[in-house]
């Protein structure tokens, strides 16, 4: 039997939304390959994806076949990126825990006692960002996404302009 944690990570909406985000990072790996001067930001939800950045549309749907093809023929490392907000999460957790449990651990005699013991506290947050890195991949590969696609499929592929903002919106289906 499955742990509570697993079984909420095997919702189907929480299924939904972990497949979707595997294919929305093996997407933007796809595209950065491709187009490696060009800043581009995914956001996915249960019923796919949004991409924003300025790509070409044929380029995105390129990239989303061949994406969802990779990961279903089992290149699983697709489904983690560098610049997900899992690490972003990750980090300001560690970071932010660190320095307060380390400023919380004495009494507070003022702001001259907080201003000496800020080196210590530079040098406890550096640590934390550096142990979250591989925590944030961590917490990408076995909680934020699935890159096992199953019948995970996609049904359509919009572009959506904002003035000056390109958003392509991937829809899937199950």
């Amino acid at each position: 039997m499955a742990n509570p944690f697993q079984q909420l990570l095997n919702l189907p909406l929480v299924s939904r939304v972990r497949r979707n985000h595997s294919l929305e990072h093996a997407t933007l790996n796809v595209l950065n390959e491709r187009f490696p001067n060009t800043t581009l930001i995914g956001r996915s939800d249960s019923r796919g994806f949004y991409l924003y950045g300025h790509v070409p549309t044929d380029a995105v749907h390129q990239a989303v076949t061949e994406a969802l093809e990779r990961l279903r023929r089992g290149e699983h490392t697709l489904a983690i990126h560098p610049n997900c907000g899992t690490n972003l999460v990750t980090s300001g957790i560690l970071a932010g825990a660190s320095s307060y449990l380390y400023l919380a651990r004495s009494d507070d005699r003022g702001w001259r006692e907080r201003l000496e013991r800020f080196p210590m506290v530079i040098a406890i947050t550096t640590l934390a960002l550096i142990v979250a890195q591989p925590l944030g991949r961590s917490a990408q590969k076995y909680i934020t996404t699935d890159p096992t696609p199953g019948s995970l499929d996609v049904l359509s592929i919009d572009l959506l302009s904002f003035g000056q903002v390109k958003v392509h919106r991937v829809l899937t289906i199950n």
